[in-house]
C-alpha cells in the first residue's frame, strides 16, 4: 500500500477538524484507495497548549523547515489562516515540490494567480476546496463535473454568522446587537466579527468563485461589499410583509460580454431556495447554460465540514501522486476570459429613508428620483412618531420605503445624496438590492 505523508501548517479549529475527519476514516479511505495517508507532522508554536485532542506529541514542530525541507513529505496542508506567513509558506512548499492543499479564502483571493502558476511551473497540485463553503463541495463540482457549461450567474450564503444573524432576526424579532452577542456565545460569530459582518469573509470566497466560474480575475477589493449592520427591524419587517427574505448575498453575473458583482444584503423572493437557507447554514445556487439551476447546501464552516474538505482535496493530491500524473490537469483558477468586469452593475434595489410627515414631501422625494431617472415599483409610507426631544407641535417623522426598478447604484447615490441636499429627507437608513 502507498505511504502518503502531509505536513500540516496549524493546530486550530479546523486543524483538529481535518486530523479528526482522518483519524475516523482511514480505514476506509485505504481501503478504498489503497493509499495509506498519515499527517507525520505538525506545525504547532505553542506545543504546551490544551488543543482537546489527542495527537502524540513527537508529531509536533516548532520549525516550519522542519515540514518544507522534509523530501518524504509530498502534501502540505496550510490551516494557519491570514495572507501572511501563509502565502509565503505555501509558494515555498511548492518550490520544493510539495502539492498544496488549504481552506485560506483570504490567502487565495489574494494571491491565488501567483500560487497556481507556480504549482503549474512545478508539476505539483494547489487545492483550496474548503476556502469558500466549508463541506459544499461547490470548487470541485464546478470544476469537474459542471466543466462542460458556460455559466450565467452564481449567487451565495457564503458566512454562517451573518446568515445566522439575519435568521434570528427574522424568526424571533430580535436586534442584530442582541443576537450578535448570541452568535459568540454559541461560537458562530468571532470575538471580533468585523470580517464576516461587514461581508469581507463572504468577499474573499466570492472573489475565488469568480475565477473558477467566469476565468476572470477580481480581487475581492475590487467588489462593492456592504455589511449586515444597517440592516433593521423595519426592513425585516417590510421583507416579510413583502413576500421577501433578506440575506447577505455575494452574487456574480455575466451579461453580454460583462461580468458585474457584489456583497451585500439582499431581498430574496421566498420562492427563491436561497430564501429558506437558515441559521448557520451555507449555500451556493448557479445557473449554467446546459445544466440550468443548481445549489448546493450544507454546513458552510465547523471543524469536522470543513475539516473534510480539507481531506477531499489531500485524497484527490494523494491519487494523483500515486498514478504519477499530479501535473496532468491545469490548474483551477482560471484569470483567461475576455470578459469585463463592469462592479455593481444595474439592480433593483429597496430604499428606507426618514422625512417629515408634512404636505408635499412624497412629491418632492419622487420629482427629485424621476430628475436622476429612477423608476418607482413600491411606495411606502410607515406610521409616523415624534423622536427624542423634538417639541410635540413637530410635525412627526414617517418612515418611508421605496423599491426602484432596474437602476445604477452610482444613480441610486447621486439621487439620495440630492434628497438629502434639498432637505426633502432627513435620512437614508437602509439601500439593499432586490433578487428578481
Amino acid at each position: 500500500m502507498e505511504k502518503i505523508k502531509v505536513g500540516m501548517l496549524g493546530i486550530g479549529n479546523i486543524g483538529k477538524g481535518t486530523y479528526q475527519a482522518l483519524a475516523m476514516n482511514q480505514k476506509k479511505i485505504a481501503d478504498t484507495t489503497g493509499l495509506d495517508i498519515e499527517i507525520v507532522k505538525i506545525l504547532n508554536r505553542h506545543p504546551e497548549r490544551d488543543r482537546g485532542i489527542d495527537i502524540p506529541k513527537e508529531k509536533y514542530t516548532a520549525d516550519i523547515d522542519d515540514i518544507l525541507n522534509d523530501p518524504e513529505i509530498s502534501i502540505v496542508v496550510e490551516l494557519i489562516g491570514g495572507i501572511e506567513p501563509a502565502t509565503t509558506f505555501m509558494a515555498r512548499a511548492l518550490e520544493n515540490g510539495k502539492s498544496v492543499v488549504t481552506a485560506n479564502k483570504a490567502a487565495i483571493a489574494a494571491n491565488g494567480r501567483m500560487l497556481a502558476q507556480l504549482a503549474q511551473e512545478h508539476h505539483v497540485l494547489l487545492r483550496f476546496e474548503a476556502a469558500v463553503a466549508g463541506g459544499i463541495p461547490i470548487l470541485t463540482s464546478l470544476t469537474t463535473a459542471l466543466l462542460s457549461n458556460e455559466f450565467r450567474s452564481v449567487h451565495g450564503i457564503l458566512n454562517g454568522t451573518t446568515n445566522y444573524i439575519l435568521t434570528q432576526m427574522e424568526e424571533n424579532g430580535k436586534d442584530y446587537a442582541d443576537i450578535l452577542k448570541d452568535a459568540q456565545a454559541k461560537g458562530f460569530a468571532e470575538a471580533d466579527p468585523t470580517a464576516d459582518v461587514e461581508g469581507i469573509d463572504a468577499a474573499n470566497k466570492l472573489s475565488i468563485l469568480i475565477s473558477l466560474v467566469f476565468g476572470l480575475g477580481v480581487g475581492p477589493d475590487q467588489i462593492p461589499t456592504q455589511g449586515i449592520t444597517h440592516v433593521g427591524a423595519d426592513d425585516i419587517a417590510f421583507a416579510k410583509d413583502s413576500g421577501y427574505k433578506i440575506k447577505l448575498l455575494a452574487s456574480a453575473r455575466e451579461e453580454n460580454g460583462e461580468v458585474c458583482a457584489s456583497v451585500e444584503p439582499t431581498l430574496v423572493p421566498v420562492s427563491h431556495p436561497l430564501a429558506n437557507v437558515r441559521n448557520e447554514f451555507n449555500a451556493v445556487f448557479i445557473t449554467g447554460n446546459a445544466v440550468d439551476n443548481l445549489m448546493f447546501y450544507g454546513r458552510g464552516a465547523g471543524p469536522l465540514p470543513t475539516g473534510s474538505a480539507v481531506m477531499g482535496d489531500v485524497i484527490g493530491v494523494a491519487r494523483k501522486w500515486e498514478k504519477d500524473s499530479a501535473y496532468d490537469i491545469v490548474p483551477q483558477l482560471r484569470y483567461d476570459a475576455d470578459l469585463k468586469f463592469i462592479g455593481e452593475g444595474s439592480n433593483k434595489y429597496y430604499v428606507r429613508m426618514t422625512a417629515e410627515d408634512i404636505p408635499g414631501v412624497m412629491g418632492k422625494i419622487t420629482t427629485i428620483l424621476g430628475a436622476h431617472g429612477i423608476s418607482i415599483e413600491t411606495a411606502l409610507q410607515r406610521p409616523g412618531k415624534n423622536f427624542g426631544d423634538a417639541p410635540s407641535s413637530a410635525a412627526p417623522i414617517v418612515p418611508l420605503i421605496f423599491i426602484f426598478a432596474n437602476v445604477e447604484k452610482t444613480i441610486v447615490s447621486d439621487a439620495l445624496d440630492d434628497l438629502l441636499a434639498n432637505h426633502c429627507v432627513k435620512s437614508i437608513e437602509t439601500v439593499m438590492r432586490v433578487e428578481e
